[in-house]
C-alpha cells in the first residue's frame, strides 16, 4: 500500500523583503546621522595669541528716550531735547571713537524723539545702531 497525502508538500520558504527593508532603513538612519570629519586637508600651523583676555568690556553707547522724549545718555540727563544738544553729547561721550549705540525709547515717547535720535546717529556715521525692545506678554 502506497499512502501519498492529498496535498502535496508546500515548499517551504523565507520572504526576505521585510528583512531587506530593515537593514536598508538601518543603513539609511546611520549614514545620515554619522559626523563627518570636517578637518581641512591642508595642514597649517596657525598664529599664536595671548591668552589673557581684555579686563574692561567693550564700550557701548545707551541712549534712553523717556516717556515725555527726554534724552538720557549713560543714564545722565541731557538738559533739552535738542537735536545739536543730543549731537555734542554723543560727539563727547565717544571721544573720537565710532561706538556702537543702543537705543531704548519708552513705548509711550513721542515719535518725534525717536526720528531726532536715528537722525542724529546717522550724522555722526555710527553703524552699529541698536534699538532695545521687549517681547509682548502673552
Amino acid at each position: 500500500m502506497n499512502f501519498h497525502s492529498r496535498n502535496p508538500e508546500e515548499e517551504i520558504n523565507i520572504n526576505l523583503t521585510p528583512l531587506i527593508d530593515v537593514v536598508f532603513l538601518l543603513l539609511i538612519f546611520f549614514m545620515v546621522s554619522t559626523t563627518f570629519d570636517t578637518t581641512s586637508q591642508l595642514k597649517i600651523r596657525l598664529p599664536e595669541a595671548s591668552q589673557e583676555q581684555s579686563a574692561l568690556p567693550p564700550k557701548k553707547l545707551n541712549l534712553i528716550i523717556d516717556a515725555k522724549g527726554s534724552f538720557f545718555l549713560n543714564s545722565r540727563e541731557l538738559t533739552n531735547s535738542k537735536s545739536a544738544t543730543l549731537k555734542a553729547a554723543l560727539e563727547r561721550a565717544m571721544a573720537g571713537n565710532k561706538l556702537p549705540i543702543v537705543i531704548q525709547s519708552d513705548a509711550d515717547s513721542p515719535v518725534q524723539s525717536l526720528v531726532t535720535a536715528m537722525d542724529v546717529v546717522a550724522q555722526l556715521g555710527l553703524a552699529q545702531v541698536s534699538i532695545a525692545t521687549t517681547r509682548p506678554i502673552e
